[in-house]
């Protein structure tokens, strides 16, 4: 084993490879991928069922992926975290607890290329993608921060999960395990604005997770000035990737749609909206704007105007919600991950 190969990202057989290499017996991988995976140990020297020559040896070669640097809470009980990397890069994770659950948003790039105007975590592009260590430390940290397993999993948070694709499999493959956390892919949902070929990858991994599409606009025109980092002409095209993960899947595909005054907010947009969606196992969640410094001209819609939206897809037939706002006082909030945490030094 080396330094390289942070133990959060490795499966119980290649565990087992590795072990075997230095000697030790079979048997040691599942007990160090359980107390990695289920307890969430991450230093080796804290592996209580490891003999202690081997828990030294595997301390001196070994380092997480992530290190906590800060913890902020905020008034309505979410939670986010900020986490150091290797390269002095930084990420977020958001704990939210609603209505008996506890949903963890998970980030899979530091920074993101999708750019959208009204998320800080795009603001500078994309730094890099995380490695499959760096993305499934993040909910072992929280688990352990926790006391308990969360109850959900969503790949929300800074990053375009799908542009870092094999990664993201892989955790969640690590997060899935049986010997591991055992989550149900039913409570797992990743996030994506761009790419349809990507969308129809992730249904052929067989993993059965949700989906949420950010399109955020109903037609290609105003997503090209919402949404600048994703190719032109995607706007249907990636509605149909999501209607046919439904059907390859047989799980429901949620559009997330960002709602900003003046922007994407008309009776219009609403009714391009539902003329796009309905009939499609697709349901609409709309969100109202959060506040970002670099944008401070965007603004939410009122709330009679949010709820008109809602009500006039609802009378056309489409699935839709009203997202509460969570976390906004820590800029936890949907949009609020920023970039100028990830850089500090």
């Amino acid at each position: 084993m080396s330094s390289s190969a942070p133990l959060a990202g490795l499966t119980l057989d290649e565990l087992r490879d590795r072990l075997v290499a230095l000697g030790e017996p079979p048997y040691r991988a599942k007990q160090i991928f359980q107390a990695v995976q289920q307890r969430g140990v991450l230093d080796p020297r804290e592996m209580t069922t490891l003999p202690l020559e081997l828990r030294e040896r595997l301390a001196e070669e070994i380092s997480p992926a992530t290190e906590l640097v800060e913890v902020q809470t905020s008034e309505d009980g979410t939670t986010k975290f900020l986490f150091g990397l290797h390269d002095g890069k930084r990420i977020e994770s958001v704990l939210i607890p609603e209505d008996g659950r506890n949903t963890i948003c998970v980030s899979s790039q530091v920074g993101c290329p999708i750019r959208c105007v009204f998320c800080a975590s795009g603001v500078e592009g994309l730094i890099r993608n995380l490695d499959v260590a760096e993305i499934a430390e993040q909910v072992l940290r929280v688990r352990a921060h926790l006391g308990e397993r969360p109850s959900h999993i969503v790949m929300m948070g800074m990053g375009e999960p799908l542009l870092n694709i094999e990664n993201v499999i892989a955790a969640i493959r690590l997060w899935t395990d049986k010997d591991g956390l055992g989550f149900s892919p039913r409570r797992i949902t990743v996030s994506t604005a761009g790419t349809p070929s990507k969308v129809d990858r992730l249904a052929e991994s067989g993993l059965g997770v949700h989906i949420a599409i950010s399109l955020h606009a109903p037609d290609d025109e105003t997503r090209a000035r919402l949404v600048p980092g994703s190719p032109g002409g995607r706007t249907r095209a990636l509605v149909e990737a999501g209607a046919r993960y439904a059907r390859k899947t047989g799980r429901d595909v949620t559009v997330e749609y960002v709602l900003m005054a003046g922007e994407n907010d008309a009776p219009e947009h609403a009714d391009a909206l539902a003329a796009l969606t309905a009939g499609r196992h697709i349901h609409v969640n709309l969100i109202p704007l959060n506040p970002v410094s670099h944008r401070p001209d965007l603004k939410a819609p009122s709330g009679l105007a949010a709820t008109g939206f809602l009500r006039r897809l609802q009378q056309q037939g489409v699935s839709a919600t009203l997202r509460t706002q969570r976390g906004e006082d820590i800029a936890a909030a949907c949009g609020q991950l920023a970039l100028e945490r990830a850089l500090e030094d």
